[in-house]
């Protein structure tokens, strides 16, 4: 009897099973699409996202854009090896004027977005809302060790568009987001509509560095007419976009669609492997003791001047929470 090859004893060993039909929210989904050499995330969130926006009553489109900006940071904060923030941040000078999302390792969750609702207007796209700007991703380590921040200029477009050259410039590695998010009505007496929002990275991993080469960026200031540099993508990479491609919004936010499902649906001609969940969850640093150590480090005249009906108030901006102190303990010298 012909013994078997290495190759047919790897694929006789791996586990196959049918994907699972039971929707799991708040969680991260690592996949590998191995005859493409893809690796992706699929994230899936539900109470989390909601917790977060409603706290604040956010309008619809402001809601809506934080939102996106909180399913990215979940999709790249998770990816983090070690205990650490991963933090995204815009300033621009549209009608949402500032974001910022901050995830800590492994799991943890909060956000806030500062908007002009003067500004607001019916039907204006994320890249309206959001303006011109920068976009700063941060990954911080610790106190003992360097901060690494990455700045993407903000021009209009949407945070998929500031994403994809984020990864571009920052990262050099071939990689598509999608982004959805949108409120769910569940009936009854007790009816209330939630926040749902859904998003997948893809990224090309060849083992050969070449077949990942990308085009080099445009320097700004060449002479015209000058032909722009090109690279032909690999098909691996090819097929890769396409497929991402077809993914519909609908399809992101289903609270009836697994997410094991979703990758069946578009990578199963292919083979795809899914990883262990890593569940993410709706939750904030702040605690009375960080507040009141926060007030020390103002001067006694800023103290002094936040004494109103005799006690200093401080609530926080990312989850509404309202901590009150008396003069004496936020540090308030008598008669100042």
């Amino acid at each position: 009897m012909a013994s078997q090859s290495s190759e047919t004893k790897t694929a006789a060993e791996t586990p196959v099973r049918a994907p699972s039909a039971v929707p799991v929210d708040d969680t991260v989904l690592p996949f590998e699409v191995a005859a493409l050499d893809l690796r992706g995330r699929l994230t899936r969130l539900g109470p989390a996202l909601d917790d977060i926006l409603t706290k604040h009553d956010y309008p619809a489109p402001v809601g809506k854009l934080l939102g996106e900006a909180i399913v990215l940071t979940t999709l790249l904060g998770t990816s983090l090896k070690f205990e650490g923030r991963f933090i995204l941040q815009t300033r621009t000078d549209g009608p949402v004027s500032f974001l910022v999302v901050d995830f800590r390792s492994p799991d943890r969750l909060r956000a806030y977005a500062r908007y002009d609702a003067q500004r607001l207007k019916e039907g204006q796209s994320s890249g309206e809302l959001l303006g011109k700007g920068h976009l700063a991703m941060t990954i911080d380590q610790g106190a003992d060790m360097s901060r690494y921040q990455g700045l993407v200029a903000l021009e209009g477009g949407s945070l998929e568009d500031a994403a994809h050259e984020y990864f571009l410039r920052s990262e050099q590695i071939p990689t598509r987001v999608r982004l959805a998010v949108g409120e769910e009505w569940r009936g009854g007496e007790s009816g209330k509509h939630r926040w749902r929002a859904g998003g997948m990275l893809l990224q090309f991993l060849p083992k050969a560095p070449e077949r990942a080469r990308q085009a080099d960026l445009h320097p700004g200031d060449a002479p015209e007419g000058t032909a722009h540099h090109t690279v032909e993508e690999d098909d691996a990479w090819v097929e890769g976009q396409s497929l991402i491609g077809t993914v519909e919004d609908v399809e992101l936010i289903d609270p009836d669609l697994s997410g094991e499902r979703l990758l069946y649906r578009l990578f199963h001609e292919r083979g795809v492997r899914v990883f262990a969940p890593q569940p993410v969850q709706a939750q904030c640093s702040c605690s009375r003791d960080a507040v009141a150590a926060m007030l020390k480090s103002f001067t006694p005249k800023d103290r002094a001047d936040m004494v109103k009906d005799d006690k200093v108030v401080v609530t926080c901006e990312f989850c509404s929470s309202v901590y009150e102190f008396t003069p004496h303990e936020a540090g308030v010298e008598e008669g100042a």
